[in-house]
This record gives C-alpha cells, structure tokens and sequence, in this order.
C-alpha cells in the first residue's frame, strides 16, 4: 500500500468523524485534525482505534500522540505497516 492509497483510505476513514465534510474537500496531509477539521479529541482516539482495524495494526501510545494531522497518521500507518511486512 502506497502513501497515496494510506492517505485516502485515512481521509475515507475520519468521514463520519469530521462535522462539516466540505473541510475534507481540500485535505492535504498537513491538514490539522482537530483544528482544521474540527474533530474533538475523544473522536480523535476513535479514529486512531478504527485506524487500526483498518489497516490490522497496532498504534501504540506514543504514536498516538504524535498524530496531530493526517500526515502524521499516514506515516504513522507506514512505519506500522513497514514493521508488519
């Protein structure tokens, strides 16, 4: 899975998280979750788990904690899948 196909199943997968999907129109991965697309943080730790399900890996704490845009998700998801290989 290429950084492309991560970062669409990941803006595919915070969807039902974002209140206003016109912000997810213009995403790009320097694009803030909480403040650009005004996900709350508890909603954030619920994207994180379905991130995992997704992409059947495991995130831990540390890692959560640096996924402040989606950016740092879709690396996140890289170095887990690359890990995982």
């Amino acid at each position: 899975m290429n950084t492309t196909e991560i970062f669409e199943k990941f803006v595919d997968l915070i969807r039902e998280y974002v209140k206003e999907p016109a912000l997810l129109e213009n995403a790009a991965m320097e694009t803030r979750i909480i403040q650009d697309l005004k996900v709350n943080s508890a909603r954030l730790v619920d994207i994180i788990i379905k991130a995992e399900d997704a992409f059947d890996i495991e995130i831990d704490d540390d890692d959560a904690d640096e996924i402040k845009t989606i950016g740092d998700a879709v690396n996140v998801v890289e170095k887990k899948l690359r890990v995982t290989q």
